[in-house]
């Protein structure tokens, strides 16, 4: 039964290290990038599986509880918000950005042609 503890302990801290990970990623990204979505864009996907990593690598340190439930609960809360808010954010940019100038115009008739 111990080595299963183990098991468990290592498995939760590799998840923790990997949402640490992401974390630093997610700093970098953010401060590295010089456009707005970009930088966006690099937060939300970091904050996204960072703490889903984080979140999951303590569902298995805590055991399977009630804890682990409410901690998954928020796991799959974190999902749904984390991306629509950034999309959100990402949209109200475009729209009241009025320097259009870092925006391409694509023409989907074009891409076709070209295959």
């Amino acid at each position: 039964m111990e080595i299963l503890a183990w098991i468990r302990f290592i498995a939760g801290a590799i998840f923790m290290i990997i949402g640490l990970l992401m974390f630093i990623l997610e700093v970098f990204g953010a401060f590295r990038f010089k456009y707005v979505l970009n930088r966006m864009h690099s937060a939300a996907m970091g904050d996204t599986l960072g703490i889903a990593s984080s979140l999951i690598g303590l569902i298995l340190m805590c055991g399977f509880s009630f804890t682990s439930l409410k901690l998954f609960l928020i796991v799959v809360f974190l999902w749904l918000a984390s991306p629509t808010s950034s999309h959100l954010i990402a949209q109200l940019e475009v729209v009241t950005n009025e320097d259009h100038s870092q925006y391409e115009h694509v023409n989907l008739d074009e891409i076709g042609e070209d295959e």
